[in-house]
């Protein structure tokens, strides 16, 4: 394969500014259908301002100081499809992966960047509903090794087989990237579905991955089963970590579990200084979640009911703490509607002043940023919705704090989808 030439950035489609321009003011979003994560809803919106002072979700307390930042958003660069993650390289360029199955390279992260197309073997993705190219980790070590690792649906023959890690090298010039090795298969799969799947690193090192059900009922409560969970395993071999919960079991599958009772985790990030890890995960048309994880903890989702009904009942609660009684909490719950979560990260610097520390989650159909403030115990002290993320952009997916302390998101139309990068303003 000839890769694809240079992308010089371009002004928003005539679509999409149609879009953007016909969004309605809303304190909230209605609940949606069983598809609700990829369902393109109209979200809720302030005007498309660039720059304004944060605001507040009238059902969430107003953040604890007066010195929550107003926000300045850039456009890196765009001609993006569904961006579904970022990794950011030492010489100041940027990957981003994209659902339909490319990866590119953006020359740097200030707007005005070139996008390039990595030329790589993709011809083995599922693509199909939420499944593709989906969330990609470089490696610590990327500086000698150039490797990073990317979550994909997998398919033989066209017909959907299972989700992969997979381990990539990436040329000296970026034009091309290697597979090197499958790092752990096996994840389920079936229409494309709760496909999950974002990676991050914990406080050790080792690779945590949030996976969906598949929108298979039994899967979530079945820790011989890849789905539904998250999982810890070692960024080199793919082996589950020595010390995971459950390391001592005859099955390999549930070696590599950490947490189960998920329904389709598509966030996870590592709060800084603690070591705790946080997980941004889908509700049906109720109930997002937001977790700590807590190894070998049930996270309360089964829409098997205990196998008593067959299919995938949608109605049951997101924790369901009646059949399950030890159940990890939520820390946060969008309530009786959803905004379809999706990437969260952890803002640093004294520059974010009142959200320095606070854990920033993306909304798809809420198309919108969510700032939670969290207690020095872990648990939540606030959300707050900055007015300039709220609506202007559409959908939001990936989330990274860049080595430059910026917090950097994808959007996810499909139509001329950008990288954009926010700031606190000075």
């Amino acid at each position: 394969m000839r890769p694809l030439p240079t992308l010089a950035p371009r002004r928003r489609s005539t679509r999409a500014l149609a879009l953007l321009a016909g969004l309605a003011v809303a304190a909230g979003c209605s609940p949606v259908g069983p598809a609700d994560e990829e369902d393109p809803a109209p979200p809720s919106s302030t005007s498309p301002s660039t720059s304004a002072a944060p605001t507040t979700a009238s059902s969430s307390p107003a953040p604890r100081s007066t010195r929550a930042p107003a926000l300045d958003v850039e456009v890196v660069a765009d001609g993006f499809e569904h961006g579904w993650d970022v990794g950011f390289l030492p010489d100041g360029k940027a990957l981003v992966t994209e659902r339909p199955g490319r990866i590119s390279l953006v020359s740097s992260l200030r707007e005005g960047a070139k996008v390039t197309r990595v030329e790589a073997d993709l011809e083995d993705l599922f693509v199909a509903s939420e499944g593709g190219l989906m969330g990609m980790l470089v490696h610590p070590d990327f500086a000698s090794s150039r490797e990073f690792t990317t979550c994909q649906t997998h398919a033989e023959g066209g017909n959907p087989v299972d989700i992969r890690l997979v381990t990539w090298t990436l040329s000296a010039d970026g034009s091309s990237a290697t597979r090197e090795r499958t790092l752990l298969d096996g994840l389920p799969l079936s229409t494309g579905r709760h496909s999950g799947c974002r990676l991050e690193l914990d406080a050790g090192g080792a690779l945590v991955v949030g996976t969906g059900d598949t929108a298979v009922g039994s899967l979530p409560q079945d820790r011989t089963s890849l789905g539904g969970k998250t999982l810890r395993l070692d960024l080199e071999t793919g082996d589950p970590m020595p010390d995971n919960p459950f390391a001592d079991s005859d099955d390999r599958n549930e070696r590599h579990v950490t947490s189960y009772g998920h329904r389709n985790i598509q966030g996870v990030a590592l709060q800084p200084g603690t070591g705790r890890v946080y997980t941004a995960e889908h509700g049906p048309s109720f109930d997002d979640e937001v977790n700590v994880l807590v190894p070998g903890g049930n996270y309360g989702w089964d829409p098997a009911q205990g196998g008593t009904v067959g299919g995938y009942d949608e109605s049951v609660p997101m924790t369901d703490r009646k059949r399950y009684p030890d159940a990890v909490p939520a820390i946060w719950q969008s309530g009786k509607t959803t905004q379809a979560i999706c990437g969260a990260e952890f803002l640093e610097g004294e520059q974010w002043g009142a959200f320095d520390g606070a854990l920033v989650v993306t909304a798809l159909k809420g198309a919108k940023l969510l700032v939670l403030t969290l207690k020095d115990d872990g648990s939540l002290a606030d959300v707050a919705i900055p007015t300039a993320t709220n609506g202007p952009y559409g959908r939001l997916r990936a989330a990274r704090l860049g080595p430059d302390k910026a917090l950097y998101v994808t959007t996810t139309n499909g139509d001329d989808d950008t990288l954009l990068r926010i700031t606190p303003r000075t």
